[in-house]
């Protein structure tokens, strides 16, 4: 298993001068360390931990977000959602997991999955910015976790705007 801190550093408790600096010069913050432990203590009992690469952790309200490498959404969604929900457990929040490599689509699959996406449209405004509207099968409360929440997070990892609305079928 891959993470930002080395196993020592995990196991221990303690970090490493090459850990703290990675701290204090605000690459990685508290979540990553506190989902690093976790996954750690999870890999004794869930084995196919041990593949994954966990990059980093985004809060927004009640949602946690994790980064993954590719291919590793499956591994952390399998054995009937037990991982992610102890994750979640611990952290006190909706664990959503994307994966980092992919394109915009991908990500946006993977945050507001398991709606599905109809449409995604780019808005070009007057200011010269843009905004992503995202255009959802079904209705609101079909989605685990806060609509403003997941906007926020697309805006924090890939600096995304996102406009959310809901095709009701």
């Amino acid at each position: 298993m891959k993470t930002p801190l080395c196993n020592f550093c995990l196991k221990s408790g303690i970090l490493c001068p090459k850990c703290q600096e990675k701290v204090r010069s605000g690459e990685i913050n508290d979540l990553d360390v506190d989902i690093a432990r976790i996954l750690l203590k999870l890999r004794e009992k869930y084995p196919s931990l041990e593949g994954i690469t966990f990059y980093k952790a985004y809060r927004a309200r009640n949602v946690v977000a994790m980064v993954v490498g590719h291919g590793d959404t499956p591994i952390l969604l399998g054995y009937g959602g037990r991982i992610v929900r102890s994750l979640g457990d611990e952290v006190g929040g909706v664990i959503k997991v994307v994966e980092k490599s992919g394109g915009r689509r991908k990500f946006l699959e993977d945050l507001f999955a398991p709606v599905n996406i109809m449409t995604i449209n780019t808005i070009w405004l007057p200011d010269g910015t843009t905004e992503t509207r995202v255009i959802l099968s079904g209705y609101p409360r079909k989605l685990p976790a806060d609509v403003e929440a997941l906007k926020a997070l697309a805006k924090q990892i890939q600096d995304i705007t996102v406009r959310v609305e809901f095709e009701k079928t």
